[in-house]
């Protein structure tokens, strides 16, 4: 007689999926990384080439904060990452 284990949608994870979740946080938080770095460094180009200056940047974070675009708050964080 075969005995299966019959899960329920309501069964907690495996520890191995659970792990497997944890690393894909870890990989996304250093992709996240990366991404806000290069993102920074473009813009202190921009600054430094005179293409853009710091209060056109502050005003269109400002400007796209209002309309609480989520994705693009984080423009305002790099602008200042002390806040």
């Amino acid at each position: 007689m075969d005995i299966k284990l019959i899960t329920t949608p309501d069964a907690a994870p495996s520890a191995w999926n659970q792990v497997a979740v944890m690393g894909k946080l870890g990989d996304l938080s250093d992709t996240q990384y990366r991404t806000l770095l290069a993102l920074s460094a473009m813009l202190e180009l921009l600054v430094d080439k005179g293409i853009l200056t710091r209060e056109e940047l502050e005003q269109k974070s400002a400007q796209l904060e209002a309309c609480d675009s989520e994705p693009l708050r984080a423009l305002s964080a790099l602008l200042d990452p002390m806040e």
